[in-house]
């Protein structure tokens, strides 16, 4: 993944103006680039020239990437403002891993604020092969072969079709075998004028793509769904948004899957709010009061109770103008 799909992406980025950090990392089947971004530069821009780059690096990537690379603006410095579990006591954790990956995440992607969602724990299905390596050595078979006859065993090609004097029919056939059974039955060579399918070596076994991710929930495994909010997205907003569809997204999944909301970044920013709200509340009150006091004037007091308000406002007004939306893409 390193040298096959980070480096010609990296080498792409790399021309890009405005650039002012970019770091990758590659595991198993995966590879995440990261580009900062000057602050000076437009971040919408930014997204136009990565999405071009990503194009020009097409043609040196491999032919079998089960998708294109896609690209995200989201700020890497940032905090995950929602933690949200996925349990059950009675589905297994690949359906569970599923119904989160597929219905919930995918909406909540779509709710406006949210930049990007990933699966804490993922358990997305699989199935693996088990070889014995001393049956494989007697039927004088290597690793290599197995594994050549099982990558093209669910290759997805074209079939043909049948004419006939009035009408043609499209041969229309399902190659995908989705279940470990099924692939306990392929054959991988021809020995001894007959067939030697996966049994005979080995079995099939069904499992999670990978075995080394895992995510607890008040002690029950699971998976968490970790949401980041866009560069510039009001925090608070956004996560009244999602918990406000949380509802609706429940009621699409089976009964006996859990979602709970594990962390929320925002119970100490309205906390820090409302205390910033009620201390100027406060301020005022007693400003207008000590001068009525002092003063004995009703007229010299309704003059600070009305500009200090909006001398408050004005430098809201000011310090909203004046803030620079970040501007880091990944």
């Amino acid at each position: 993944m390193a040298s096959s799909v980070a480096q010609p992406l990296e080498r792409q980025f790399a021309q890009i103006p405005g650039v002012a950090q970019m770091t990758s990392t590659s595991s198993l089947g995966s590879t995440s680039v990261t580009i900062q971004f000057d602050l000076n530069r437009n971040i919408d821009g930014a997204a136009n020239d990565v999405q071009g780059a990503i194009n020009a690096a097409g043609g040196q990537l491999p032919k079998t990437l089960p998708s294109p690379p896609t690209y995200r603006k989201v700020n890497p410095a940032d905090s995950p403002i929602l933690l949200l579990s996925v349990t059950s006591d009675t589905l297994p954790l690949i359906d569970v891993d599923d119904y989160a990956d597929t219905q919930m995440a995918q909406q909540i992607s779509q709710i406006s604020g949210v930049a990007q969602v990933t699966i804490g724990g993922q358990q997305k299905p699989a199935i693996r092969i088990q070889i014995d390596p001393a049956k494989l050595v007697a039927k004088n078979l290597q690793l290599e072969d197995v594994r050549s006859q099982i990558a093209i065993t669910t290759v997805d090609n074209p079939k043909g079709n049948i004419d006939g004097t009035t009408r043609s029919y499209t041969i229309y056939a399902n190659d995908q075998l989705p279940k470990s059974k099924d692939w306990n039955d392929v054959i991988v060579a021809y020995r001894n004028g007959g067939p030697l399918r996966i049994r005979d070596i080995g079995q099939a076994v069904s499992g999670p793509e990978d075995a080394k991710q895992a995510a607890w929930a008040n002690g029950k495994r699971g998976v968490f769904l970790v949401v980041f909010k866009q560069p510039g997205a009001n925090v608070i907003d956004t996560v009244d948004k999602i918990k406000a569809q949380l509802p609706r997204l429940v009621a699409s999944i089976p009964p006996t899957i859990k979602v709970s909301v594990l962390s929320d970044r925002t119970q100490t920013i309205r906390a820090a709010v409302e205390d910033v709200q009620f201390t100027l509340l406060l301020t005022i009150a007693l400003v207008v009061m000590v001068i009525f006091v002092f003063l004995r004037s009703v007229w010299a007091t309704i003059i600070p109770s009305v500009t200090v308000p909006l001398a408050l406002l004005g430098a809201c007004a000011l310090m909203w103008g004046s803030a620079i939306p970040s501007t880091t893409c990944r």
